[in-house]
């Protein structure tokens, strides 16, 4: 008896997402194989494209298996499948990449170097300790891309033209490097180059000897990565990282630190499982980890945590192989509020005078991009810094956000262009403070402009006037005869939250930060608000206090200490003979009184960031901040454990007044009770108002969804307590932002959902 014969089917499957630079073609081939279909697979800038002929189980079976199978750091969207007419193709092939419209498909983030090159570093002959090893698994990505589709002559690898043996290995469609475009080695592929004292040193073995040598004398090095320079130094060597913190004008502001490998990093911080899964991830992110042992006392400056990675270059566990230290500082290569350095020259001509060394190699970076950093809370990983190894994965909407250009805000900026209905939020860009912060800005701009085949055809800016951002869209709305639309601050943060999870609807949203301009011209910061996409309504917030000096607060935390005790206790707050006063100028707290009195350069806020201020500066554990949210963070990071007591406050009039959590700070003070305990009694109290509140703004307006955002949602203890109390009720649901930051690198996410919907229903 004879078997019937097999129902042949046609298939047209077309796959968007993250497929394109993490070895899909290749992935896709083999599973073709895998079925015995016929057919081809191709990149397109906007897809990749599959057609397939066999019999309709194989066929079947092929694209159930694409998303189960799918490569590591691929990200599949969407699987279109379409009935096509049969071509009766002979075998399965890759055909070469087209760009047949102006969609795009995703840039994937840079991918940390993979076990299988690590272990061919030592087996294969043109390999052996190549330090720029990679396949299409891993290595370089977003920082070398150009243009789509993501085909060498592209990216900075072009001009490597490849020697025999990689050619062969890129065009072997069975082969782990097949199209992997930044693939070299020893032969033809970029090298490093190390400078000392105007010396080079070229052969990879002398600089790993002379390197190590150098850290190991306590010298300090600049070492180009995957998307800058950074500064290295051995992280227990406490004069090296001393002379580091003046090289990098870095008063205050901790460092961050390699360790050599997982086993060895918890002999020094603790980490749980969920926190050694994410930095042992392909994106090997920066975590802030709990301190256990002592590096060097001015890696972390006395602060109880420490930003910490493990190696994600070829070249960092070469050198960890050499090393004596088991942990390096890594620090940004760059000064202040500057971006990353990114090139050789800018490198020589920048660190030369400062370091001891320049390690630097020949392969252009395109695209700058610092370490991501985040912070696990409650066994989620919440984003803090989003850059290498997230940027620029898109968050997917739920509107057409197509030609909507969002500019950020002005500290820890990141832009947001609209493709359909993906967001594309940009690596970090950092504080729009100087030329050289904003000159990153606009020319990322105008590389996203042309990687994602961007056309603006509106813009979307914060309210605050004097935000560069803010003016960089209103000339660039001129400039192309587009509209331009202002969003409230706060309601961008939580606008922001909101995309990342889809939601389109009314909810009670929390946005607490150190700064936003509000629609009565005031600063705002502690805001309670019922809000959707479209619109928000204030429904309450912290009181207004004058912020004597304005931004000068931020720095002198003592200032907007000053104005607290000043109003509850007016002169006689002076007699009190509080400790954090001795060492401030009396003639400059009279200044500030004058201020305040005359309502000189006092602008009024609500920022919650500034009662954290006040509370830090009054309990003496931070006076005058050395960098960005110091007084917040060091009166987090003393808290003492296991307290539940909390101070009263009163809500008058939909505002929440300190007048007796400030009283009961400064007599807990004089009664000699430890600022450990009254940073523990104000988060508390922090945690309890927010609880109150949300419960009592849900009874009243029926709303169940609690989204949240803003700076002071990267504080552990508060994210902590607030989710484990709101989850205990079951009838709401609650909110964090997660792949998004919290603070305001998250603002142009929001900034471009409220566009969209707007836009969609002609409000604007």
């Amino acid at each position: 008896m004879t078997n019937p014969p097999k129902h042949i089917i046609s298939k047209q499957i077309k796959i968007t997402g993250l497929v394109q630079g993490v070895g899909f073609r290749p992935f896709i081939y083999r599973l073709a194989h895998q079925y015995q279909l016929n057919g081809w697979v191709e990149n397109r800038n906007d897809c990749v494209l599959i057609e397939v002929e066999s019999d309709g189980e194989n066929v079947n079976n092929f694209i159930k298996d694409i998303p189960l199978k799918a490569p590591l750091a691929s990200s599949i969207h969407h699987i279109e499948v379409l009935d096509i007419k049969g071509n009766d193709p002979k075998g399965f092939s890759i055909k070469k990449s087209e760009s047949k419209s102006n969609e795009v498909t995703e840039i994937s983030p840079d991918i940390a170097v993979c076990q299988d090159c690590l272990d061919d570093m030592s087996v294969q002959a043109h390999r052996i300790d190549y330090p720029f090893i990679n396949c299409t698994n891993c290595g370089p990505r977003f920082s070398i891309i150009k243009d789509l589709p993501y085909d060498r002559e592209k990216t900075t690898m072009m001009v490597f033209p490849m020697c025999n043996t990689c050619k062969d290995e890129y065009t072997t469609i069975l082969d782990r490097r097949f199209h992997a475009q930044p693939v070299a080695c020893n032969k033809c592929g970029p090298h490093y180059r190390l400078v000392v004292k105007g010396k080079e040193i070229k052969k990879l073995t002398n600089i790993l000897f002379e390197l190590s040598s150098l850290i190991e004398q306590g010298k300090i090095i600049a070492v180009k990565g995957i998307g800058g320079f950074h500064i290295m130094c051995d992280a227990f060597n406490e004069k090296a990282v001393s002379n580091l913190r003046a090289v990098k004008i870095r008063e205050g502001k901790p460092f961050a630190v390699m360790f050599r490998d997982v086993q060895v990093l918890g002999q020094y911080v603790s980490a749980n499982k969920k926190e050694i899964e994410e930095l042992q991830s392909w994106r090997r992110p920066m975590l802030l980890l709990k301190n256990k042992k002592q590096l060097a006392k001015s890696v972390s400056l006395g602060l109880k945590t420490t930003g910490c990675m493990i190696p994600y270059m070829p070249f960092h566990y070469q050198l960890f192989e050499k090393l004596k230290t088991f942990a390096v500082v890594l620090t940004s290569g760059n000064f202040s509020d500057e971006p990353i350095i990114l090139n050789n020259k800018d490198a020589a001509e920048k660190l030369e005078s400062k370091v001891d060394a320049i390690l630097d190699y020949n392969r252009e970076i395109f695209n700058r991009t610092d370490d991501s950093v985040g912070l696990v809370v409650n066994r989620k990983l919440r984003m803090l810094r989003r850059s290498r190894g997230f940027a620029p994965s898109p968050v997917r909407l739920n509107l057409n956000v197509e030609g909507v250009f969002a500019t950020g805000a002005e500290l820890v900026n990141c832009f947001c262009i609209g493709k359909g209905k993906q967001a594309l939020l940009s690596q970090h860009i950092g504080d729009l403070k100087n030329w050289e912060t904003y000159q990153f800005y606009t020319e990322t701009y105008k590389r996203f402009k042309i990687m994602f085949r961007f056309k603006p055809e509106l813009v979307v800016t914060d309210m605050h006037p004097d935000y560069l951002s803010t003016k960089f869209g209103d000339e660039l709305a001129v400039e192309n005869n587009i509209p331009v639309f202002r969003v409230q601050h706060h309601h961008a943060h939580i606008a922001s939250t909101m995309a990342q999870y889809g939601l389109d609807e009314k909810v009670i949203g929390l946005s607490f930060d150190g700064t936003g301009y509000g629609t009565d011209g005031n600063i705002w910061g502690a805001e309670f608000m019922i809000c959707d996409l479209l619109d928000f309504k204030r429904y309450s917030h912290f009181e207004y206090i004058p912020l004597p000096g304005g931004d000068k607060v931020t720095k002198e935390p003592w200032r907007i200490a000053v104005s607290y005790l000043y109003k509850i206790y007016g002169f006689d707050f002076l007699n009190l003979k509080l400790k954090f006063l001795d060492n401030i100028n009396p003639d400059h707290i009279k200044l500030v009184l004058l201020a305040i009195d005359k309502s000189f350069n006092t602008p009024l806020s609500s920022s919650a960031g500034r009662l954290f201020d006040a509370v830090s500066a009054i309990s003496g554990i931070c006076v005058n901040s050395t960098f960005h949210a110091e007084a917040p963070m060091r009166l987090e990071n003393i808290i003492s454990e296991g307290i539940d007591h909390k101070y009263p406050y009163v809500k008058e009039n939909e505002q929440f007044q300190f007048s007796q959590t400030i009283i009961n700070v400064v007599n807990d003070l004089l009664n000699g009770v430890h600022e450990s305990i009254i940073a523990a009694k104000f988060h508390n109290t922090i945690i309890s108002l927010i609880f109150d509140e949300v419960v009592h703004i849900s009874k009243q307006s029926g709303i169940k969804k609690i989204v949240f955002s803003g700076g002071t949602f990267q504080n552990k203890y508060i994210v902590e307590g607030l989710e484990k109390k709101l989850e205990l009720i079951k009838r709401l649901s609650i909110y964090f932002p997660t792949s998004i930051p919290a603070n305001d690198g998250g603002i142009a996410l929001g900034q471009i959902a409220v566009a969209g919907k707007r836009r969609s229903l002609n409000r604007i």
